[in-house]
């Protein structure tokens, strides 16, 4: 679970909440709560557009079709008296969207500085079960040397990736491209990333055993150990 995007959307609807309470309050005839309730909720849908914003959609609202049905069905009853009292928790249902569309563009800036990218430890923090297994004929033999991937952790920094640098390097000396040797033969799994980042990366692991390749749904990141933290296996 994304426990950023989690509290953000929590603190949305407190606030909403709040505002309910308070026009509630202020109101000297009373609608129904469950009423009122459903109000927001159908004020909330809108016709929205989406625009990318950190590898990810953002949809903002543009017409406000839940309050247009709600006016529709409250304008003339009562002679327009049912309008006049949920009228502000229709509006408040549609200007709910622009608060949570202000939670989606706070969301990536509070992830990154609480689980920030470029560290290894945001990918690899519980190494206690890690293990590495073959995904390419051309690696060797090798296990995981838990205790030094541990101690090296902290000190890997993230470097830049070219992979048709990398790609060009494999088949340089090759006749057939096709049986060019992998750069990263190893996946590594059983490893855990920082509790509540919500991140699932897929961990790939240099033939050398000092480079370590993170792949996510969004980026790739890769970071270079001083030791290798691979040794012979059985």
């Amino acid at each position: 679970m994304n426990v950023t995007i989690f509290v953000m959307n929590i603190v949305s609807w407190v606030l909403i909440l709040f505002t309910a309470v308070w026009i509630y309050r202020k109101q000297e005839i009373k609608p129904q709560i469950w009423k009122a309730a459903a109000v927001i909720l159908i004020g909330l849908f809108s016709f929205s557009i989406n625009l990318p914003y950190f590898d990810q959609q953002l949809k903002v609202a543009v017409l406000p079709l839940g309050l247009w049905i709600l006016y529709a069905l409250y304008h003339k009853r009562n002679g327009g008296t049912d309008w006049a009292r949920y009228r502000k928790y229709a509006w408040l249902g549609f200007l709910a969207n622009y608060l949570f569309l202000v939670a989606a563009l706070l969301s990536p800036l509070v992830q990154s500085s609480i689980y920030p990218d470029g560290k290894l430890s945001t990918y690899l923090s519980d190494t206690s079960e890690a293990y590495i297994f073959k995904t390419h004929p051309s690696g060797a033999n090798k296990v995981l040397d838990t205790e030094v991937l541990r101690s090296e952790i902290p000190n890997m920094e993230r470097q830049q990736i070219s992979i048709d640098t990398w790609y060009y390097e494999s088949i340089e000396n090759v006749e057939h491209p096709a049986q060019a040797p992998e750069k990263f033969p190893y996946q590594m799994s059983g490893v855990k990333p920082i509790m509540g980042s919500g991140i699932h990366p897929v961990i790939y692991v240099e033939k050398d055993g000092r480079g370590i390749l993170i792949s996510t749904a969004q980026e790739q990141f890769y970071f270079r150990s001083q030791k290798p933290f691979l040794k012979e296996g059985e």
